[in-house]
């Protein structure tokens, strides 16, 4: 951390780093924290990178008991999903803006392509299952921009699998907030800015219904949350 001297003592001022370079890339590559998403007011969300790159968990596990067909993880980080799925002889593919986080996916022996979301994807309208796990439903600050896009990556008859915010905070199942972050190591370096969300179920529930998904399925295991959202079909006029 570099700082610059005034009058009335030291105004402290935050090293940011390129992508390629940032705090989440060294720690990715690392294995480990400490990593913090860094909120515009200066809170610190801490961030379970450990936990990202170890095998998964058993919370993990109640997800992966619930993917079925093709699936399609969403921001899928270094990828112990993906690997996991893999290894169950499932058809899975992560995506990432990340370049550190697909290679090392791809090096655990999942299949990644680096890429956002909102771009053109392989297989689009036919996954069978998506996942947005780890605080993957904050993608780009806009849940309901990012819930209309599944609508379009997923098969009509899809499950969308999104993690909300965690069980043990108090006031999670309604939470709903956007602002601008970075990710920072706690010593002064930081990544680019980026917007971002969290929303608890209830929240998650509201913009399920503008975008045409119905939850039907939700649980909480080792302090994390769960939501299963079904595709609304729609019915059509009655013909006598």
């Amino acid at each position: 951390m570099t700082g610059a001297h005034t009058g009335g003592g030291t105004v402290r001022t935050r090293r940011t780093t390129p992508w390629q370079a940032d705090p989440y890339t060294e720690a990715l590559r690392a294995g480990r924290g400490p990593l913090f998403l860094r909120r515009s007011d200066g809170r610190l969300l801490p961030l379970e990178v450990e936990r990202w790159c170890a095998a998964p968990d058993a919370a993990d596990l109640t997800v992966l008991e619930r993917c079925h067909g093709t699936v399609l993880d969403i921001g899928c980080g270094p990828g112990r999903i993906v690997t996991a799925l893999t290894a169950r002889r499932s058809t899975a593919l992560g995506i990432d803006v990340s370049p550190a986080a697909v290679a090392r996916t791809v090096h655990t022996g999942g299949s990644a392509l680096i890429g956002s979301v909102f771009e053109p994807l392989p297989r689009e309208g036919s996954w069978d299952t998506g996942l947005l796990l780890d605080g993957n439903i904050g993608i780009g600050g806009d849940p309901v921009a990012l819930l209309t896009r599944a609508t379009h990556i997923l098969s009509p008859s899809a499950s969308l699998i999104v993690e909300t915010a965690g069980a043990d905070r108090d006031g999670a199942e309604d939470l709903d907030e956007r602002f601008q972050a970075q990710v920072d190591n706690g010593s002064g370096a930081s990544g680019p800015a980026f917007t971002w969300a969290r929303l608890g179920a209830e929240a998650l529930t509201r913009y399920g219904r503008i975008t045409r998904w119905t939850p039907k399925e939700q649980w909480t295991t080792g302090g994390r949350s769960f939501v299963v959202l079904r595709r609304q079909q729609r019915t059509l006029p009655h013909v006598p």
